[in-house]
């Protein structure tokens, strides 16, 4: 019997997204006002699948899309959440995405309580993937921009963390050409904020020390939860001289593994 194609994963273009979404299967999430200039949808499709489709609606948008697609198909890991299948939309000349749909809550947002809640154990267990994901960052040349608590996915069910929504990594070094990156001000190393600084791997230390910090302390550093030698770690990687950071991914996570 001939093989049904996928309605997701081997269309090329469509129409419009969301008519299209309807025509293949139940759209049971939809994400409309997104600073992004995105509008996604959850469908589940009748075999039991479901999907997320992410469609730009600016220029802004799709480039960020485009970035995004660099990304993906230099790293791959098992928390980061790919991007399976592009398709055109021919309303507008749009692009959208199409990603495996994973249950969970932001931790940007009332999640973040929720999760400080946790026993301890599973902190630090979401902080170690967080930090092992990005050691295949920067084994694929790439440094994190845009990282911050919104692109932590974390499954309550299933005690397990993923990463979201890293459409503006791109490969490092490089030298800002613009006023500031896109970011989040808790996350963002000083170097984000100064036309014509180097932008490195140093950069993306300074980002996962602060995930660690927001993830163990919500933020408030009164309610850090960690030990002495864990904030020295993350003391060390969040300094504001790039050089007195510890030089790239693994050495930041060889040393907060030795204070865990």
């Amino acid at each position: 019997m001939p093989v049904t194609p996928h309605p997701l994963l081997a269309v090329a273009e469509i129409p419009a997204v969301e008519p299209y979404l309807r025509t293949v299967g139940e759209i049971f999430r939809s994400f409309r006002e997104q600073d992004s200039g995105c509008v996604s949808y959850g469908v589940q499709l009748p075999d039991g699948e479901s999907w997320f489709v992410k469609e730009a609606t600016t220029a802004p948008a799709r480039a960020s899309l485009d970035r995004a697609r660099v990304f993906h198909q230099a790293v791959r890991h098992p928390v980061i959440v790919p991007q399976s299948h592009r398709i055109a939309v021919a309303d507008g000349g749009r692009t959208a995405v199409v990603m495996p749909w994973c249950d969970g809550k932001s931790l940007y947002g009332p999640a973040r309580a929720r999760f400080r809640a946790l026993p301890l154990a599973s902190v630090l267990r979401a902080v170690d993937r967080v930090l092992d994901a990005h050691l295949a960052v920067e084994a694929a040349g790439m440094v994190a921009v845009d990282l911050y608590d919104g692109a932590f996915l974390y499954d309550f069910g299933g005690d397990a963390l993923h990463l979201i929504d890293l459409d503006e990594y791109r490969p490092g070094p490089f030298v800002l050409d613009e006023d500031r990156l896109p970011g989040s001000a808790r996350f963002m190393a000083p170097e984000e904020w100064h036309r014509g600084a180097r932008v490195d791997i140093r950069t993306t230390v300074y980002a996962l020390g602060r995930s660690a910090h927001v993830l163990l302390d919500g933020g408030e550093r009164r309610a850090w939860r960690g030990t002495a030698g864990q904030l020295a770690v993350l003391e060390r990687a969040t300094r504001d001289d790039p050089a007195e950071r510890f030089a790239g991914v693994r050495e930041f996570t060889d040393a907060w593994r030795a204070a865990t």
